[in-house]
Parts: structure tokens; sequence; C-alpha cells
């Protein structure tokens, strides 16, 4: 593959950060549409949008006879979309109990729980920079979850919703780690996205029907923001970073992600008025100053 050009990586990570960040305004929109917003909703909203995600790659499927590369990178392909899977349904919850600054912040730690994992799973202890940069990034979601106290008000339970967007923010490091590895064992970023895109969809199809809310009850906006979820933060953003991991360091990858929060948040204000308490935009910028520190400090990652 003939490597990129420099405007050519930061134009498709800008783009990769604009359409992640429109994910929690398409969540908000749907919720309001479908005058919905338990738990029950939000996992159909996972579903469906991991289901049309698969439908539209579907034809690549295709291609995956043809490619000859090590086992391995079929089985973190799979490993991606299950965590994938699960990422989606705890995060996509989270916006049902807690504001999209909270949510969006916590579940962008994720180059932090990449090194806590790469230490625990890879045996690759981070640099002092990193733990340093850990700790900084604790901190600040403490200071989150107490700021959020604050907004009780207005969401059912903060505290819940940011323990969530966090147990989302450790699954879609795993996620990450299995694509880059997946990628590394020769799988091509059409492919890898093939496997991992249908593997999630499959494991959260039935969660729905379980939960009783089902496909087909929903006013038609509803399924339009599915679709604008499915083709723009999912087929255009986590394929453009996942892209990315394997032409440039995945330092600069890390160091974009970041900047969802801020994208999220200013998208939340514009539509919804969301003006996220002083606590939540301190322990935020504490939070980002900590993954800044970890990412920076991560030797695997320069």
């Amino acid at each position: 593959m003939k490597k990129p050009q420099k405007w050519q990586v930061v134009f498709i990570l800008l783009l990769g950060v604009v359409s992640v960040s429109s994910a929690a305004i398409f969540v908000r929109l749907a919720m309001a549409a479908g005058e919905g917003g338990g738990v029950d909703f939000s996992l159909f909203l996972a579903a469906s949008r991991l289901l049309v995600s698969a439908l539209v790659i579907l034809p690549l499927w295709k291609n995956i006879a043809k490619v000859k590369v090590n086992f391995k990178a079929y089985w973190y392909a799979v490993g991606a979309g299950i965590s994938l899977a699960v990422h989606f349904a705890v995060w996509i919850s989270s916006l049902s109990f807690t504001s999209i600054a909270a949510s969006t912040t916590l579940v962008t730690t994720n180059p932090i729980w990449v090194a806590i994992l790469s230490w625990w799973l890879l045996k690759e202890k981070p640099s002092k920079l990193t733990i340093a940069g850990i700790s900084i990034a604790i901190l600040g979601s403490i200071v989150i979850a107490f700021g959020d106290r604050a907004a009780t008000a207005a969401y059912s339970n903060p505290l819940l919703g940011n323990l969530l967007a966090l147990t989302g923010s450790i699954f879609v490091s795993c996620y990450l780690l299995f694509g880059r590895l997946a990628q590394q064992n020769g799988l091509k970023i059409d492919i890898y996205a093939a496997i991992a895109y249908t593997t999630a969809a499959i494991v959260l199809f039935p969660v729905p029907i379980l939960f009783g809310s089902g496909y087909l009850s929903y006013e038609t906006p509803v399924y339009f923001y599915v679709f604008l979820m499915a083709v723009v933060s999912q087929l255009i953003g986590h394929t453009s970073f996942n892209w990315s991991l394997a032409v440039i360091s995945p330092t600069l990858v890390a160091l974009a992600l970041l900047f969802e929060p801020i994208c999220a948040s200013f998208f939340g204000f514009l539509l919804f008025a969301e003006v996220p308490s002083l606590l939540v935009l301190l322990g935020g910028a504490i939070q980002l100053l900590g993954v800044g520190f970890a990412v920076i400090g991560d030797r695997r990652l320069t």
C-alpha cells in the first residue's frame, strides 16, 4: 500500500473525530424521537447501529476466502467485534443516565486502559510518566463523578451513567488492541471491519428482543438516526481510526481521540443547550491532561 501523505492522514483523523463525536448526538435525537431513554431502548440503538453497519459492508465477505493470513488474525478480529458489542451496549446506555460531556469524556480514557491491559496481558510495564498520567486521569474521573451529581435533577442517575461510560472505555480499549493485532497479523482494513462489525452485530442482535424492546415498534425518525449512527459514526468514524492505526503512530491516533468529548460537548451545547457544570469541565481537563501524559509516556506508541 502506498504511504499516504500527511494531509491525507490529518484529514482522515479529523473526519474520524467529527464522525465519532456525532454518535452521542444521534443517540439523544433518537431518544427524543422515540420518546424513550431506558436501557432497553439504548440496547436497541446499539444493536441496530451494528446491524445496519454489518449489512452495508456485507459484500466485503466475498473477499474473505481469498485472504491468506495468520489464523490468529481472524480470532483477533472476532475478539474486537465482541469487545465492540459490549462497548456500545454499556456506553449508549450511559447516555440515558448522565450528560454528553461526562459520558464522552469518560469513554475516551481508552489510552489509559490500553496501557493497563498491555501491562497485565502482554507484560509490558508502562513508564513512570504513563503511571503518573493514569493517576491524574483517575483523579479527573473522580472529579467528573462528583461534579455530575449536581445534574441529578436533569439526569436520572449520573453516577451509574459515568460507571457505564468507564466500562465502555475499557471494552473499546480491548477493541482497539485486538484491531491493531489483527491488522499486524495481515488483515486489511476492509476485511477486518467486515469481521469485527459483523461479529458485534451477531452478539448484540438477540439482546433487544430479550429485553422486550424488539426492532419494529418505533417511529420512522428513530430508524433515520440509527442509519446515521451506522454510516457516519461507525463506518466512517470507527473505520477512519482503524485505518489510521495501520499507517501512523498510534500515539497520534490516541491523541486525536481526546478531541471527541470536546466535539461532542460542543454539539450538545448547540443542539440541546447542555452546559456542563464547572466541576465536570475541570474534571474533563484534568482527565485529558492525564491521558495525554499516559500516551506520551507509553514507549510502545512512539
